[in-house]
C-alpha cells in the first residue's frame, strides 16, 4: 500500500538532476511530481514493469537488483537521498530492467515520463546532469564487473562495505543491512559471506549487531578490498 502525504516547498533541495532549475520551475516539478511512501520490504517496482516515472529518494533507502530465472537476486546498488533513479527507462520508453526494494520506510517522489520529458525539452540542461548520472551507472556497472574478475569474495564483501559506509568520518558507522542482503551484493554466497564477516570481526574491523554491522576500521576495509588510502 502506498501512502500519499503533502511534499513540503523544498522537496527537490540537493538533487543534483534539478540544481541547475530556475525557483519557479522547481516549483512546478514539485506540483507535478507525486508524494509516495513504502514501508520497508515493500517493491518500488519490478522489472518488465512499465517505465513511467522517475523517482527521486527523499528519506530511506532502497536496494535495486536483478533476478536471475532461478529466483537468485543480485544487488547493484543501494541508493539513499537525495539519489534519483529510473531516468534510464524514461529516456528510452523501455520497460523497466532493474526492480528496486525499499530497505527501511521510504519517502520518494515520482515524476511520470510525460512530465519528465517535458522538463528536458523547457530546459536541455537538465540533459547535462542526466549525462552524468548515465555515467556514473555505467561506471558502477562497469567496476562491478571487474571486481568479480580481479577481487576475490572477502575483497568484494570488503569493497562492499566501504561503498555503504560511504563519506562517514564518524568513528562507528552502522551499516542497516543483513548479511543476506550483503551477500546479494558482494556476489557470493551467505555461509561464504559471514565468512569474511566473521575474518574481518575477528580483526576489529567490524561487529554485527543482529541485522546490522558496525563498522569500525574502514582503512583497513580500504585495504583488504585494493582500494586507495584517502
Amino acid at each position: 500500500m502506498e501512502i500519499r502525504n503533502p511534499e513540503p516547498a523544498d522537496a527537490l533541495t540537493g538533487v543534483e538532476l534539478f540544481a541547475g532549475l530556475e525557483p519557479e520551475v522547481r516549483q512546478r516539478v514539485i506540483a507535478t511530481a507525486v508524494p509516495r511512501q513504502f514501508r520497508k520490504g515493500q517493491l518500488l517496482f519490478v522489472e518488465n514493469d512499465p517505465g513511467d516515472s522517475l523517482i527521486v529518494l527523499k528519506r530511506g533507502s532502497v536496494a535495486v537488483f536483478r533476478t536471475s530465472p532461478t529466483g537468485e537476486r543480485a544487488v547493484l546498488s543501494v541508493l539513499r537521498p537525495p539519489e534519483v533513479f529510473g531516468e534510464v527507462s524514461l529516456l528510452d520508453g523501455s520497460a523497466r530492467s532493474l526492480s528496486a526494494e525499499a530497505l527501511e520506510d521510504c519517502s520518494a517522489l515520482a515524476l511520470s515520463r510525460g512530465a519528465f520529458m517535458e522538463l528536458i525539452h523547457a530546459n536541455p540542461r537538465i540533459l547535462d546532469a542526466v549525462m552524468r548520472s548515465l555515467g556514473a551507472l555505467v561506471r558502477r556497472l562497469t567496476e562491478q564487473n571487474a571486481d568479480h574478475v580481479f577481487l576475490d569474495l572477502p575483497g568484494r564483501v570488503a569493497k562492499t562495505l566501504v561503498r555503504l559506509a560511504g563519506e562517514s568520518q564518524a568513528p562507528m558507522i552502522t551499516i542497516e543491512l543483513n548479511q543476506s542482503q550483503l551477500a546479494e551484493m558482494a556476489g557470493g554466497s551467505r555461509q561464504s559471506v559471514n565468512q569474511a564477516i566473521g575474518s574481518f570481526a575477528s580483526r576489529g574491523w567490524l561487529r554485527t549487531e543482529g541485522r546490522r554491522i558496525v563498522v569500525m576500521d574502514v582503512p583497513a576495509l580500504r585495504r583488504r578490498a585494493g582500494m586507495a588510502d584517502r
